[in-house]
């Protein structure tokens, strides 16, 4: 056996990598957190361009001398900093497997592809109640809060409607970010970031939790009915993707909720086509959108498709589609509240019949252009935003309370005082709906105006986000909003929406950015309209694509997601066009948002490209030793030593002499299935073949993977000193076919093979015979570029430059 590796050489033996582990085995907290962007900063570079190369390069030295390279080890998962591990997607066949398979019959194989359909009907259909329910208790709660102010406004009591809108606001702020921060920390935020790097093999804690689902759902409702500009489509996608985790698990031994059919979905690989699954259901969900839904999960969260997904991603959404129709003609007949119709999923507002002609192409490139500016400026504060709110969360859990109370104070002061600027309007004639609209969605809020007249600012601050973009998006309302209101608006919506993502609660981007861009569109409908045919409520919808296009960069599915939305086809060619310039011109600055945050929360996510610097290189100069082996017949003292001293999840099995005429590479063996082996203490007494049948005295259930997060430890398993003396034979549980690369690959072709296949652990072979049978193991933290440059600081000369406007300093313009 070879020695023990240094926990800290980097070679990637464990889970996303070598990691800083302590005798017990445990990662530890990282020196500096990967929340605050160090490593970040110093290989891509400041978003503002700031600092020249010579001063990166020697600031990433100078930290990587002090600091250990801990990313691929911990991430700001939701609001606190984790340890993350990675995901098996590769198929373990070892002769426990094997057998498994071969007595399977054809009803087995007809029970688990029924089984999967199955659990694709649940939950879409889970999922569509999900995003009813979170819809449902926003339109009561933030109605009920609006009525009551409206009533007091009416009275002339200002004062006391500004208290009982501010304190409302604060105590429902207050109750998503306590249930947050004490009971799932993984809910706040959106939880696309960590969709996105679960499907790219990413295994973080507590992400797709029950506690998570259920703080997920009433956290959202609270927080998007206290006014913050937060949406519920971000969040949606994570309750969608925690539905299909918590089903794919196959049940709970801890509850003994359980059954044997189950067992099937037991593995990583069938999880993550449930959570794309369940991805694709929240967007449905959140828009009753199930063809964007499919889109965005295809675009944006996952990293490997295929046909059959696509069957049964297209099918869950359908059942999305299916029952929001039945709940939301349910609450038609009055059963859903108040204010409860389930209807404003809909945003059905738009001209029944829309003409556009050449003299409309300039307006309509105008607003491109510009969405792709303000998207990409949006994304540059907002990156900043998150870098001081990280820095603030990290002080402890009353920072984050604080933080998140400091930030709805000034929203409600912002929505309540701002209307007050705007000047009353009177009442338009001939319009189906009453003016002033008191207590209730709608163009014409009172406000403080008369009777007859309305505050077309406080139409747009008083009424929940999607009320406000029905509004927005209305068709015939072009005289409605003045052009200084609109202007406020705007500003305000741009910057509120910067400022409210990234407390400690669940809260989306998505709807947001719809909302700032169709008070965008608005805008420049004001002011260029005149020389078009369109109407200010399609300026609108192509405003919110513009500016989805500039922040999110996603084109076919938005496009889709914003025709479902419109229910109109005939917008089709416009939003396609302004999608792709905005999308064209963004990319100019910086990257998406998404990537953005997945970057900010330090997960390593593996990109579909190889960075052109990698091509210099060969695996050999990234993998380093010594490298951690077992023998076929391993004392059981020296497994337990290994285990305890290293984080590593997965071991190289030689066999030597006199088991071999020479060292040669039987296979690749996991720590957790060297956990149970240890658990279940069929150790022989001698250091000789043993004749034990694997298939009598181990099930595939004992080697079924646990859920998301959830680990088995070395330190809970106690053997006597006898019992550390004996030894086990790993034959029979080894992966006596794993993927392996030789040592003269180049870096990206390796990269590219392991993203593409799902890998968590690629061996190295060496060139010659007469090296030993592996020279190393690769994993997903040695392709991170952290530590590439770091083993190879003067590749930072040559590391790849994307072609970008934003190294003119954007930070100086302002």
């Amino acid at each position: 056996m070879a020695p023990p590796r240094d926990p800290m050489d980097g070679v990637g033996g464990g889970g996303g990598g070598g990691g800083a582990v302590d005798p017990e085995g445990d990662i530890e907290a990282p020196l500096i957190s990967s929340s605050s962007s160090f490593y970040r900063d110093a290989v891509y570079g400041d978003d503002d361009g700031e600092g020249d190369e010579e001063q990166r390069r020697r600031r990433f030295l100078l930290g990587r001398r002090s600091h250990s390279n801990t990313t691929s080890q911990v991430a700001l998962v939701g609001a606190d900093v984790c340890p993350i591990e990675s995901l098996d997607y590769e198929l373990i066949e070892n002769d426990v497997f094997k057998q498994d398979w071969r007595a399977r019959n054809r009803g087995h194989i007809l029970r688990y592809v029924a089984l999967k359909w199955a659990f694709c009907f649940l939950v879409g259909a889970l999922a569509a109640a999900a995003g009813f329910a979170a819809n449902i208790g926003v339109e009561n709660v933030a109605g009920a809060k609006f009525v009551v102010t409206s009533n007091l406004m009416l009275d002339g009591k200002h004062g006391s409607a500004f208290a009982v809108f501010l304190a409302s606001n604060f105590l429902l702020t207050m109750l998503a970010a306590v249930l947050t921060v004490f009971v799932a920390p993984a809910a706040a935020g959106s939880g696309i970031p960590e969709v996105k790097a679960y499907l790219n093999g990413v295994d973080a804690p507590n992400i797709f939790s029950l506690k998570t689902l259920i703080v997920k759902i009433v956290g959202c409702i609270a927080a998007v009915s206290s006014s913050l500009h937060v949406g519920k489509a971000g969040p949606l996608v994570h309750i969608g993707a925690c539905i299909a985790s918590i089903l794919g698990q196959g049940g709970s031994r801890k509850y003994r909720m359980t059954c044997k059919w189950l067992r099937y979905f037991k593995n990583d690989r069938d999880r993550r086509d449930l959570v794309t699954c369940g991805g694709a259901a929240g967007i449905a969900a959140a828009f009753r959108a199930p063809v964007g839904g499919v889109l965005f999960a295809l675009e944006t969260v996952s990293s490997w498709w295929r046909s059959a997904l696509l069957w049964r991603a297209f099918f869950t959404t359908a059942m999305v589609a299916v029952v929001l129709r039945a709940l939301i003609d349910f609450c038609k007949s009055g059963n859903c509240g108040l204010f409860g119709k389930g209807g404003l999923i809909m945003f059905d507002v738009t001209a029944d019949y829309v003409t556009y002609h050449l003299v409309d192409l300039p307006p309509v490139i105008t607003l491109g252009v510009l969405g792709g500016i303000l998207g990409s400026l949006y994304n540059f504060f907002l990156g900043k935003v998150l870098r001081l709110y990280n820095f603030i969360n990290e002080k402890g859990k009353m920072y984050k309370l604080i933080l998140a109370a400091a930030v709805t104070t000034c929203t409600s002061c912002c929505l309540f005082g701002l209307p007050w600027i705007a000047s009353c309007k009177p009442c338009p004639t001939g319009t189906e709906e009453a003016c002033p609209s008191i207590g209730r969605s709608g163009n014409f809020k009172k406000f403080q105006c008369a009777m007859n007249e309305y505050n077309d600012l406080a139409s747009l601050f008083f009424n929940t986000n999607d009320d406000t973009i029905r509004n927005l998006y209305s068709a015939g309302t072009d005289d409605e909003f003045h052009f200084s209101s609109m202007l406020v608006f705007f500003v305000a919506s741009y910057f509120l929406g910067i400022f409210s993502y990234g407390l400690a609660l669940p809260s989306g981007l998505f709807v947001p950015v719809i909302l700032t861009g169709a008070a965008y569109g608005r805008l420049v409908g004001m002011l260029i309209g005149s020389k078009s045919t369109l109407d200010h409520g399609l300026f609108a919808v192509l405003g919110s694509a513009a500016l989805l296009g500039g922040s999110m960069r996603m084109t076919v599915s938005v496009c889709v997601i914003m025709l479902e939305l419109t229910n109109n086809l005939l917008l089709l060619p416009l939003v396609m066009l302004v999608l792709l310039i905005s999308k064209l011109v963004a990319d100019a600055f910086n990257a998406n948002v998404y990537d953005l945050l997945v970057r900010l929360k330090g997960f390593p996510h593996l990109e579909g490209y190889a960075e052109p610097y990698m091509r210099q290189l060969s695996v050999s100069d990234i993998v380093t030793g010594p490298l951690q082996t077992f023998n076929g017949i391993e004392k059981v003292g020296n497994i337990v030593h290994v285990l305890k001293t290293t984080g590593h999840s997965g071991f190289p099995v030689i066999d030597e002499p006199p088991f071999s005429d020479a060292p040669v590479l039987y296979g690749l063996i996991l720590r957790s299935h060297l956990l149970v082996l240890l658990r279940k203490r069929e150790f022989i007494s001698n250091c000789t073949s043993s004749t034990l049948d694997a298939s009598k005295h181990f099930s595939p259930d004992d080697f079924a993977k646990p859920g998301s997060g959830k680990h088995d430890r070395i330190e809970d398993i106690k053997l006597s000193a006898e019992e550390l003396e004996m030894f086990v034979d790993l034959h029979p549980f080894t992966n006596t076919s794993p993927y392996t690369v030789l040592e003269t690959m180049s870096l990206a072709k390796a990269l590219i093979l392991f993203r593409e296949l799902g890998l968590r652990h690629l061996l190295v072979l060496p060139k010659s015979s007469k090296r030993a049978p592996v020279v190393g193991i690769l994993t997903r933290h040695d392709f991170m570029p952290e530590h590439v440059l770091g083993l190879h600081p003067f590749l930072f000369k040559s590391r790849w430059k994307k072609v970008r406007l934003g190294k003119v300093k954007v930070s100086s313009i302002f």
